[in-house]
């Protein structure tokens, strides 16, 4: 199986060999998501005896929770090409187009972020999903002419964190549709313990559920926090992790007790302090911790939400009790929700 990458990548060359050796390498050893991952293992099998690429496939769910890397093993177990760019960067239909030529037979194609992509390169996707076609226009004005060249039949994997963006037509393109939900302390627990041992540090139970018991449900702050933890046992001279070094490793990095990070917090104290407890409107809320508002919607509030300590309302966004009492606060007695 070939890899090309499509857009540029920022990350250092370290960066990018930590995560790929962190990843699950098949669909056996992926940890968690246990109905889509068995799912995928029906079809994904299903394709390989039919000589047939696997169907369209859309990953949906919040950042971090394995998206790309069910990606990868989809390509991997099909032993096919894998493709990958990103929403944001495909600008124009030629620059989709050019992608897609590129793609060889039975070939997985993964676009992350497709909510991003526009409407009018959206549309350049529809006959190449379903048909295998792609138009391509020459010349200008009177003179131009649409030639519609066939495309090898491929598999389009795409991941996003907002379906509710994705158009009608789009969405309905996509034979296998699965959404990828928060990790249990458990599976999160086992994720961490296979990090330890391919980061060469030793971790006891204990340690590893302390560490998964602050990682918010999600895979990727789990290995996050096993290098920082790493770096302090190191620092210390300690071999092994243990329940003790890792609540001091995440005191420090200011990880609390539920996985709250300080924008967290200072989104928390916004709403119980700053505004009283009175619904906020997600701009508003955003100008107040200095934050763009598509961050906080995608990255910081799904989990706080998971979590019970906001709530969406006609209004805007409301503390709930818990997040008074996470504060140290006593919640009002009567919360204004509408």
């Amino acid at each position: 199986m070939s890899e090309v990458r499509l857009t540029g990548a920022d990350e250092r060359p370290d960066d990018v060999d930590f995560d790929r050796a962190l990843r699950p390498q098949s669909i056996t050893t992926f940890v968690g998501q246990d109905s889509a991952r068995q799912k995928l293992d029906v079809f994904l099998t299903a394709a390989r005896q039919r000589n047939e690429p696997l169907d369209h496939v859309l990953l949906a769910g919040p950042p971090g929770l394995g998206k790309t890397s069910l990606a990868r093993i989809i390509a991997k177990e099909l032993e096919v090409g894998f493709h990958t760019t990103s929403g944001p960067v495909i600008e124009r239909k030629g620059d989709l187009a050019a992608i897609l030529t590129a793609v060889n037979e039975h070939d997985v194609l993964f676009i992350d972020e497709i909510h991003r992509l526009g409407r009018a390169v959206e549309e350049v996707l529809y006959p190449a999903m379903e048909d295998f076609e792609i138009d391509i226009i020459t010349g200008q004005g009177p003179s131009a002419t649409i030639l519609r060249l066939p495309l090898p039949p491929f598999t389009l994997v795409a991941a996003t964190t907002r379906t509710g963006l994705l158009s009608a037509p789009l969405l309905g393109r996509f034979g296998i549709v699965e959404r990828l939900n928060y990790y249990t302390y458990p599976q999160l627990a086992l994720i961490v313990q296979r990090s330890a041992s391919l980061l060469d540090i030793e971790i006891d139970e204990e340690g590893s559920f302390a560490i998964a018991s602050r990682a918010r449900g999600t895979p990727r702050i789990a290995n996050r926090l096993v290098r920082r933890v790493r770096d302090v046992a190191q620092v210390r001279g300690i071999r092994q992790i243990d329940a003790a070094l890792a609540h001091e490793a995440l005191d420090l990095l200011e990880v609390d007790a539920l996985g709250l990070e300080d924008l967290d917090r200072r989104i928390l104290r916004a709403l119980v302090q700053a505004f009283e407890g009175r619904p906020v409107g997600l701009g508003t809320l955003a100008d107040s911790v200095g934050e763009s508002p598509d961050t906080i919607e995608d990255v910081y509030e799904p989990y706080l939400l998971q979590e019970g300590l906001i709530a969406r309302t006609p209004r805007g966004r409301v503390a709930m009790p818990k997040a008074y009492r996470h504060l140290g606060i006593e919640p009002p007695s009567e919360p204004v929700l509408f």
